[in-house]
Formats: structure tokens, C-alpha cells, sequence
């Protein structure tokens, strides 16, 4: 076996600017002089964090993995993504191994772009954890500083204005008071817009409501639902063979624009209840997937195809997947109360 390579000094870069701040120095002094306690645990991370960098490294060498040296930043984008996700299945499994596992592949998705960026000459994966480590130090004030927080609500608070503070800053020193009324300073500044529609919604409302933009009590987004309903049954209901194409198009329009407020109060409801629209409507697909193809097998086993089956038969067959699912939750409580009881 070759001994491991190094990566030759004239390779390393610098870290990356950062935007003029006039405490960005002092920051730094304080994030680095911060007495924060190292255990047995930290120091073993550390060990192999170093170890699966340089591996990682080697795999990218000259005589290393073909595969890894065609990769790109583009061509790991649908990686990072599914890597993501599969760490989101393990966390619902329960199993600590398999998530242990997930994490450990979405951690080497950040290692595999910071080495890329490193070899541009763009920053390194010291830069990354540097840059993560500063700005957690700086929005934790109540932690590190002076500032007092109560409570998770006025945490989250204060995190949004110095996002908001740090935006202006970069781009010139300037307070987002000043710019309140520019995009770029705003607090729902940074959202992606390559965001999936319902996590963008999500994040849109979520970054609203703290900083006090938010419905007291449940009841009036609920409210909201029905609005957007009776919305949108008034334009289902009107009648548009007579008019042109022009106002057919705009009536579509209007329609969907409709369709998209009520999925806007839908997603607003699942954040006021702290609930993750996304993963809520996951498990939702599966659960429809899971009785469709108990639909589908019981149609097979009469010998015929869901398709050409009644409605009527098919709400049979739905409620039957229902009924079938709620026996398996059931038995599967039982397990768990006699586990418990060990």
C-alpha cells in the first residue's frame, strides 16, 4: 500500500474574506478565547474528523478513485440531497446505528465540497468550521455576551436581528434599520428560492413569527382556511365557456393563485403547531401509498384490476386498508406497553 499523500502547503488557501464588520476581529478573539471545556469525546471527534478529511483527500489524488476525481460541485448536488433525506427516514426508524450511519454520510458530503472548493483555491474545510463556529458564538449572546433571553421565543428573536444585522453589514456597514424597506436586509433575506414550495412556505412563516408576526391562537388561521376555501368554491363554481381565451387564461390564474393561498394556511397551520409540513406530508404520502397498494392487492386476488373496479368498491377497499392499519398501530402498541413492562 502507497503511503497516504499529504496535500503539498501550496494547495492550502486562505481563509475567505469576510464582509467588512468593524467586530468581526474582536469576534473572532472572542470565539477563539472562549473558555469552552473540552472532554474525552471532543478530542476523539477531532481525531477522526482529521482522519476522514485527509481520506477523503486521498480518494481525490492523483492515484486515487476515479469515481471521486470526475466528481464536481454539480454533480454531487442530487448526493447531498438524497443523503439528506435519508438521514431524515433513519432519524423515524429509531434505529441509532442506521442513523448514526446517515449522519455520518451527509457529513462526508460537506467533506467531499470543501475539499473541491480547497483545490479551486476557494476555501478550505478549516474555513467551514471556522465560519460555523464564529457565527454560532455570535448569535448566542445570551450565552457568550451580556444579553438576556427568557425564553426559546426571544432566543429565536434576537437570532433573526443579528441575521438581519450581519445581511447589512455585508453589504456596507449599514444597520438593517436603515434599509428596512430593501429586500436584501429583510428578515426573510437568505430563504432559498430553490427551496420546494411547501419548505419555503414553511420557512417564510417560521422567520415571521419571530420577530412577533404571528396568529395568537390557532383558531384565526383555521379562520383563515375556511376564507381560502370559500375563495376558491366561489370560482370553481362560475361558468367559463363564454368567456375568451384571454379571460379563460386569467380566470386560471386567479384560480391558482387561489389554490396557493390555501396551501399557504395549510403549511402556516402545521408551523404554528410545530409541526415540520414537509416531514408531515411525507408520511402522509406514505400512508396513502401504503393502503393504495392494499387496494391494488385486493383487487389482484379477485382477480381484477383496480381500475375497472365501482367507486363504490373502492372506497370499500380503501376504508378495509384503513381498518387494516389501524390494527397493525394497535398491535404494535401493545408491543411496545409489554416491552415497557419488562
Amino acid at each position: 500500500m502507497p503511503p497516504r499523500k499529504t496535500i503539498a502547503p501550496k494547495s492550502r488557501v486562505k481563509a475567505r474574506a469576510r464582509p467588512a464588520s468593524p467586530n468581526s476581529r474582536s469576534e473572532r478573539q472572542t470565539a477563539s478565547a472562549m473558555n469552552i471545556q473540552r472532554n474525552k469525546r471532543d478530542k476523539l471527534a477531532g481525531q477522526w474528523f482529521e482522519k476522514l478529511v485527509a481520506l477523503q483527500a486521498r480518494l481525490r489524488a492523483a492515484d486515487g478513485c476515479p469515481w471521486d476525481r470526475e466528481q464536481t460541485h454539480e454533480s454531487l448536488r442530487k448526493f447531498l440531497i438524497e443523503e439528506t433525506y435519508e438521514v431524515l427516514d433513519a432519524m423515524e426508524t429509531g434505529d441509532a446505528r442506521e442513523f448514526s450511519g446517515e449522519l455520518g454520510d451527509l457529513l462526508l458530503q460537506v467533506i467531499f465540497h470543501s475539499i473541491l472548493a480547497e483545490e479551486a483555491g476557494k476555501f478550505t474545510i478549516s474555513d467551514v468550521i471556522e465560519s460555523v463556529h464564529t457565527k454560532m458564538v455570535r448569535r448566542h449572546p445570551h450565552v457568550f455576551g451580556d444579553t438576556r433571553a427568557a425564553n426559546s421565543a426571544e432566543v429565536l428573536k434576537n437570532w433573526e436581528q443579528i441575521k438581519a444585522s450581519e445581511r447589512a453589514e455585508a453589504r456596507g456597514g449599514k444597520k438593517s434599520a436603515d434599509l428596512s424597506g430593501d429586500s436584501a436586509t429583510s428578515i426573510l433575506a437568505g430563504v432559498p428560492r430553490s427551496l420546494p414550495a411547501v419548505l419555503q412556505a414553511y420557512q417564510l412563516t417560521r422567520r415571521a413569527s419571530r420577530v412577533g408576526f404571528d396568529w395568537d391562537h390557532l383558531s384565526g388561521i383555521l379562520d383563515k382556511l375556511d376564507e381560502e376555501k370559500r375563495e376558491l368554491q366561489s370560482l370553481f363554481g362560475s361558468d367559463t365557456r363564454d368567456l375568451s381565451a384571454a379571460e379563460q387564461r386569467a380566470a386560471g390564474a386567479r384560480l391558482e393563485e387561489e389554490v396557493g393561498d390555501l396551501l399557504f394556511a395549510g403549511v402556516n397551520i402545521a408551523r404554528f403547531l410545530g409541526i415540520d409540513p414537509e416531514i408531515a406530508l411525507k408520511k402522509a404520502n406514505r400512508k396513502f401509498t401504503e393502503r393504495f397498494h392494499f387496494m391494488e392487492a385486493a383487487a389482484a386476488s379477485e382477480g381484477k384490476q383496480l381500475a375497472n373496479l365501482s367507486r363504490a368498491r373502492k372506497e370499500e377497499l380503501w376504508n378495509s386498508a384503513k381498518l387494516v392499519e389501524q390494527k397493525k398501530g394497535l398491535a404494535a402498541k401493545k408491543m411496545v406497553g409489554a416491552g415497557n413492562t419488562r
